[in-house]
């Protein structure tokens, strides 16, 4: 069983004050310290971090990175604030080099281009700097999902996850980098967590704004899976009434796992409120890759909001929706032994995802307008694919 010793222990074992150890774990430079309440766990085998005043006369050469330094080439477009509508121009006034071609591949991804983002990440799978390294595998991952390519996409995957098992004395800064992309791979994938996964607190502190939004889309989306929607909408509220809107990649996914608490919750009328407002901010750069994604967790929204008012969109979308679901349904169901289903249309899924969820017919036609009779023979026809008699049944092949 770890061991773990308190502030005053470790202000003892390590010859400072209590003032300063609390200072290290506020700070996050004790890997694994973990906050109990209003007091702090410090594991007992951690090392004492190295005084910064001890350090005046190292050259520059000899420092640690920096925070700007270190998270510099980690998602640049993802941690870039810009107006929607300018992303590209963002990305054509960064300097030249490894940090603007992963921005690129970030657009390429997020905007449905999966063949160019893995083409464009796939030179920097193996680089020596470890942001422009995990951004590349993170990138190269979910765009081999997409274009059906699993064992690249799983080498990928478990490139990141070795990274963060095998690389457990790094410092805070590079280790919250590491964490943030193993706890998002997981939990995206609706996977287990990484058996060497730190607490998210001990990194989410250190991570610049943008990742840091998107590791609270990530925490959200983590809690809807426990199906602690409440807990879930809260937390993307408060990071939005934050400023999250300013970093428009993070902002869209923010508002989709609203919507997906939302209907879980059965407030379609919320739920269509982040909906729209994700479209606003998403539309004028084509940042449509997230709506495919989540499609079978929305609850049938982008049915009723996108389809009739944006069809050439919304197909788009749906090719998406397929593509990715398929290769996603490829690396998690072996992994899990849940059977998410893989032979319904979309609309067959999203109907048959609110009646495993209690809806009832009518309450699913008003939501979609459309007659009863049709969400019946949409129901009916899910449910003889699936080789199921109760409709109650319908969940086991659904997304959790």
């Amino acid at each position: 069983m770890k061991r773990y010793l308190s502030i005053r222990e470790a202000a003892e074992k390590w010859g400072v004050s209590e003032r300063r150890i609390n200072q290290y774990c506020s700070e996050g430079r004790i890997f694994g310290a973990e906050r109990i309440g209003k007091a702090w766990a410090i594991p007992a085998d951690a090392e004492k971090p190295e005084d910064p005043r001890k350090n005046k006369k190292q050259s520059i050469s000899q420092k640690s990175p920096n925070l700007p330094e270190v998270f510099s080439g980690f998602m640049p477009l993802m941690n870039t604030a810009f107006v929607p509508g300018r992303c590209v121009e963002t990305i054509e006034k960064m300097e030249t080099g490894p940090k603007k071609d992963i921005a690129l591949a970030e657009y390429y991804y997020f905007s449905g281009q999966a063949e160019k983002a893995m083409k464009e990440t796939e030179v920097y799978l193996t680089d020596s700097d470890g942001a422009i390294r995990l951004s590349a595998c993170w990138i190269f991952a979910y765009s081999c999902l997409t274009m059906g390519r699993i064992d690249h996409a799983s080498r990928a995957l478990h490139e990141i996850q070795n990274t963060l098992a095998a690389n457990r004395e790094n410092a805070a800064p590079i280790r919250a980098i590491e964490s943030f992309a193993a706890f998002a791979a997981a939990v995206l994938l609706h996977l287990p967590l990484p058996e060497k996964m730190p607490p998210m607190e001990t990194f989410l502190p250190i991570l610049p704004h943008g990742v840091r939004a998107f590791a609270l889309y990530v925490l959200a989306h983590y809690l809807y899976l426990k199906e602690e929607y409440g807990q879930s909408a809260g937390i993307v509220e408060a990071t939005l009434a934050m400023g999250a809107d300013a970093y428009p990649i993070s902002a869209i996914y923010l508002h989709l796992v609203a919507v997906m608490d939302y209907m879980s919750m059965k407030q379609p009328d919320r739920a269509q409120s982040h909906l729209l407002t994700a479209w606003e901010i998403a539309r004028p750069d084509d940042l449509i890759e997230g709506f495919g994604e989540h499609h079978g967790l929305l609850g049938a929204m982008l049915e009723a909001t996108i389809k009739l008012k944006w069809p050439e969109d919304f197909k788009r979308i749906i090719d998406i929706t397929y593509r990715f679901s398929s290769g996603w349904r490829r690396v998690h169901n072996p992994i899990t032994g849940h059977d998410v289903a893989d032979d319904l249309t979309t609309t067959e899924f999203a109907i048959a995802m609110l009646a495993g969820r209690g809806w009832t017919n009518q309450e699913i036609a008003k939501h979609l307008n459309i007659s009863a009779n049709t969400v019946k023979d949409h129901i009916s026809e899910a449910m003889r694919k699936l080789r199921v008699e109760n409709r109650k049944d319908l969940k086991k092949y659904m997304l959790q």
